[in-house]
């Protein structure tokens, strides 16, 4: 640990006294290494992935330098397309992908994929090769047994370190040991996070943690982007635009009411891990159930405003481990153990059936007692601001306090000690000032004189020159060499005392880190669940249930959770789906009949019972799901050189026909209009055919068209698992009334021209439009409008009129027969 000492600037300060006026300049130290502000810049976090792939089976392990935590993933089945590989990457975005050079040909094709797409968004993250000899499994073992870390304490003996990491990593795992093993070499050949630190500081590495992706439902990117649980926009103030984007009008958006960072970070993975484990989904929605009584809202509110000093723990005890602590560290980790025990104390009254409470009550042990207490009695929080660094309370240590005793009674001393010398200097000097400064010992201080002008001059005998600043002269005396011999430096001795104790401070707290990061995890899903439950109370919100027998989703008089917070009303919806009935449902209706909403209002209201949230419904019960798909917007861009049509084909609705279940959810919205009417038709026709010859393995299918040539032509074949819906509209007069309301049937009419109208077209063009949608719906020819026709002759008499004016009958060139047959009878058979 590198010890922390006191430097000044280039001006000499400390402590003084001058005989004639006396004056006690203090000492300003220049902060240590680390110490600055409270609220610091968060530190852009990064995630370096290791993957190994060997026998159809993956082995991944990864690092994040947000929370200096390795993540593994035991040994998992995969496909030969390696899908559960490429939902890991989709999930935690890595800043590199490091393997073996030594591959089969299946990884070999995924990473060639993966290089290939620099354009796409997310950047692609770099992929690095090691020697496969480095993912050897001795040698990865013997890595992740003899590694340094922070949460192991030092008095631990070789065998019980071996055993107490066993108990965390699964060493049975061959291929996940070996990729650990393999990140181990990369973070320390890299030195990820310590670049700039003494080569014998280590990574830090504050815990191991495992994540598995099984009882996972599926969701795409486009998925999460039209049904707009995520939405990022630039921050619209100027100071932050650097800082990143800010959440939108989004799902998460509206849900995230964490008091913590890292509540809000769970959520946001709760989000991108949707689930159908059902013993997970009812342990959440258990806890927003009880928060929702109200007998309980004092209790929500006082768990909330604790919740707010649950800071960054992890970035806390990295620092510590590479010993970069500052004031305010020592602050906020004294808050965060204070509220996590004001947690505990809470949890203890509620009732212990409910997993979340027993566990915050029974693992927030008494090493946060001793952590606080600690913490307490030895750090000086009010002084350690005041010096911008850390100092300890009185009756810590006798010899600092003896040492400080010394410091405040220096000035009056100092003052006897500057007469003394005043006696002794010559009667031309009027004054005099002792001082001490920090790493240079105590001095002499006198005014120069008008005489004093070459350096010859400084000489005085008995004194020995120091240096000249600010027009005074600095000397040492045998009285200042007395002071140096009998007090020594007072401030560096206090310093290098006060890191020590830090330093041993800093040991207490590390040997504890596990039940920090332990409060952290159960801080942060107490934090998620109290945001869902406040959300659920102001919405309206209800417990949805699950019913793995069914097969499909019931939703009773649900409501689209962003839609009903912008419109003035909101009309709810039911839709039911399941067994072997109604499987594909087609829904028609006008323009801005609620189609894509009501679409959307499914998708959602199904993905919050998948994370474990109430829903806007009456009632919701949610089968066995285990893929969303969505075919809603186009996500165009120039970068993928794509046209609009052939990306709703081949990101979206292909990934649906190739990918859905009988237990998946598809819904579709307009699809086939990007290209020739008739081709868009076929193929919408031909893909819903696909599904139904499916029978029962036919996946649960929204269909949204205006396509109504689709049941016109009877392109789809009746049976049990098609049913029509529309949306209810009333014309009244020439108005078009919407009720926004789902019922059964078919639309006969698209109502174009009203929604034309409302949004302002010239009646003219609308009638118009009207009229050849007739004409082309009864099969009759399409004729030009008479006044149109009428000023196209005119114009046409007029030209020809000119060219006759125009025609010279003297030019013998003339040849008339030509003039009539290419000028003449073209115009007059346009104007007949």
């Amino acid at each position: 640990m590198a010890l922390v000492g006191a430097t000044t600037g280039g001006t000499p300060q400390g402590l003084g006294s001058e005989a004639s006026a006396t004056s006690f300049p203090s000492a300003t130290p220049v902060p240590g290494p680390g110490e600055a502000e409270e609220d610091d810049p968060e530190e852009p976090a990064e995630i370096h992935l290791c993957v190994l792939w060997n026998l159809g089976h993956l082995g991944i392990a990864y690092y994040d330098t947000s929370d200096s935590t390795i993540h593994f993933m035991p040994d998992a089945p995969d496909h030969e397309n390696l899908k559960l590989l490429q939902r890991v990457l989709d999930e935690i975005n890595p800043q590199s992908v490091v393997t073996s050079a030594k591959q089969d040909e299946n990884m070999t094709r995924f990473l060639g994929r993966l290089a290939s797409q620099q354009r796409r968004e997310p950047k692609r993250p770099e992929i690095i090769f090691l020697p496969n000899v480095d993912f050897g499994l001795e040698i990865s073992k013997q890595r992740l047994l003899s590694g340094n870390y922070a949460f192991i304490p030092d008095s631990m003996t070789t065998t019980e370190k071996i055993i107490f990491l066993s108990s965390i990593i699964p060493f049975d795992c061959l291929l996940t040991v070996r990729a650990l093993g393999g990140l181990l070499k990369f973070l320390g050949r890299r030195r990820i996070g310590v670049e700039l630190e003494d080569y014998n500081i280590s990574i830090p590495i504050l815990g191991f943690k495992k994540f598995v992706l099984t009882h996972l439902v599926s969701i795409d990117r486009d998925t999460y982007s039209v049904l707009q649980i995520f939405k990022s926009e630039s921050h619209p103030s100027v100071y932050k635009v650097a800082s990143g984007l800010k959440e939108g009008l989004s799902l998460f958006g509206i849900l995230n009411r964490c008091r913590c960072k890292w509540g809000e970070k769970l959520l946001r993975l709760w989000f991108t891990r949707p689930t159908h484990d059902l013993e997970e989904l009812n342990s959440r929605l258990d806890v927003i159930q009880f928060f929702l009584l109200p007998q309980n809202l004092d209790m929500a509110q006082m768990l909330h405003r604790l919740l707010g000093h649950i800071k960054n723990v992890p970035l806390i005890l990295k620092r510590m481990k590479l010993s970069h602590t500052k004031v305010s560290d020592w602050q906020v980790l004294y808050k965060t153990v204070y509220s996590a025990l004001g947690l505990r104390d809470a949890c203890r009254s509620l009732p212990q059936s409910i997993p979340l409470f027993r566990d915050i009550a029974q693992e927030f042990s008494d090493d946060l007692h001793h952590i606080i207490s600690l913490i307490g009695k030895v750090v000086d929080f009010e002084g350690s601001f005041a010096a911008n660094h850390f100092t300890v309370l009185p009756s810590i240590d006798p010899e600092i306090d003896e040492k400080k005793q010394k410091l405040v009674g220096l000035p009056s001393f100092l003052t006897e000690v500057a007469w003394k010398e005043l006696e002794s200097l010559d009667s031309r000097i009027p004054s005099c000032s002792v001082i001490y400064i920090p790493l240079i010992g105590f001095l002499l201080s006198i005014p120069r004189l008008p005489s004093m002008v070459e350096a010859s001059d400084f000489e005085i005998e008995g004194l020995e020159f120091m240096f000249l600043s600010e027009e005074k002269l600095h000397y040492r005396s045998a009285r200042t060499k007395e002071l140096d011999a009998l007090l020594g430096d007072l401030h560096c001795d206090i310093r290098d005392r006060e890191t020590l104790l830090m330093y041993q401070l800093q040991c207490q707290v590390l040997a504890r880190a596990a039940v920090l990061t332990r409060v952290l995890d159960l801080a942060s899903r107490l934090d998620v669940l109290l945001a869902l439950a406040s959300a659920a109370r102001d919405y309206g919100y209800s417990r949805p249930h699950y019913s793995p027998q069914l097969l499909g989703v019931r939703i009773q008089n649900g409501r689209h959770p962003l839609m009903e917070l912008c419109a003035r009303t909101f009309v709810p919806n039911s839709a039911e789906c399941g067994g072997n009935r109604g499987r594909v449902k087609v829904i028609t209706g006008p323009n801005s009949s609620g189609k894509s909403i009501y679409l959307k209002q499914v998708g959602l209201i199904t993905f919050m019972a998948l994370v474990g949230s109430f829903v806007p419904a009456e009632e919701a019960e949610i089968g066995a799901v285990d893929a969303i798909f969505t075919r809603i917007h186009s996500c165009e861009s120039i970068s993928l050189g794509l046209s609009t049509f052939m990306i709703d084909l081949n990101q979206q609705v292909a990934k649906a026909v190739n990918n859905a279940t009988e237990q998946s959810l598809v819904l579709m919205d307009e699809f086939g209009k990007g290209t020739n009417t008739v081709d868009g038709l076929a193929l919408l026709a031909a893909v819903l055919r696909h599904w139904l010859s499916l029978g029962p393995m036919c996946p649960h299918i929204f269909v949204a068209t205006n396509f109504l040539s689709l049941f016109q032509l009877q392109l789809l074949p009746q049976g049990p698992l098609m049913q029509y819906l529309t949306m209810e509209t009333c014309e009244d007069g020439n108005d078009l009334v919407f009720f926004y309301r789902v019922c059964e049937g078919v639309a006969n009419a698209s109502h174009a021209s009203h929604t034309a109208a409302q949004a302002r077209l010239p009646d003219k063009l609308i009638s118009r439009g009207k009229e050849v949608s007739d004409l082309i719906r009864s099969g009759k020819p399409i004729k030009p409008i008479k006044e149109l026709l009428k000023e196209k002759q005119m114009e046409n008499c007029q030209t020809l009129v000119e060219k006759f004016l125009k025609l010279d009958l003297e030019d013998p060139n003339l040849d008339l027969e030509i003039f009539m047959s290419q000028e003449v009878l073209p115009a007059a058979t346009t104007i007949l």
